[in-house]
């Protein structure tokens, strides 16, 4: 390691770290504005429940399974056109979360998907009783008994938006990657590498303690 050479790289260092930051911040975002309602509508549609639709659900299904099928790097270059009419470029942290996000959508619907199927179906079927809207529902029984468990896939949802925020930096999209393949892989400049390393580590750490914390907080069963 070369500290002489770490310091003069910090402020280098510091804007990537601020692009990844940006880069998690908006997908994480769009993630839990669409990907929430997504992840409900998945649950609530399927068969035996109150907005049961074989057609929507199977439908939302394969097109969710379509895009968590496409690796990260293909999804970045396919996204190319579609990037460039939203935001004007492909390049940089902002153009990067466009792919971020689309691939965090599918991925965290599936997990509030998931986490609502471990709701008692006997208190679904209690509030449907007692006269419950399905608005109700969702939002008094299904989210608060779900809500630990969301939390948790909040954390996972991050955790991957970090490795496909370096991910992304391999064609220009900014960030803590961008720097790591700049300097530490075509310059062969070790300590940036090393530095990036422990950067993605420590932000891996923070986001999980900090999802843990929260999950707990929020578990009912507490």
């Amino acid at each position: 390691m070369d500290f002489v050479h770490l310091v003069e790289m910090l402020p280098d260092m510091w804007n990537a770290f601020l692009e990844t930051l940006l880069m998690i911040s908006i997908s994480t975002a769009v993630a839990i504005l669409f990907g929430f309602p997504l992840g409900v509508i998945l649950f609530a549609t399927d068969r035996g429940l109150f907005w049961e639709n074989q057609l929507v659900q199977s439908g939302l299904g394969f097109i969710v399974n379509i895009v968590r099928s496409i690796p990260f790097i293909i999804l970045l270059v396919a996204l190319y056109p579609f990037t460039k009419a939203l935001v004007g470029t492909t390049t940089g942290p902002v153009a990067a979360s466009v792919s971020l996000s689309v691939a965090a959508i599918p991925f965290f619907a599936r997990i509030v998907e998931s986490s609502m199927r471990e709701v008692d179906k006997g208190l679904i079927e209690a509030a449907i009783a007692s006269g419950a809207t399905p608005w109700m529902i969702i939002k008094d029984v299904l989210f608060l008994e779900a809500r630990a468990s969301m939390v948790q896939g909040l954390t996972l949802t991050i955790i991957s938006l970090i490795a496909y925020s370096a991910m992304a930096g391999v064609i220009g999209g900014g960030g803590v990657g961008d720097l790591a393949i700049r300097y530490g892989h075509y310059r062969y400049d070790h300590t940036i590498m090393i530095a990036t390393v422990v950067i993605l580590i420590i932000l891996v750490q923070v986001f999980q303690f900090l999802g843990d914390l929260t999950a707990k907080a929020t578990d009912k069963r507490k």
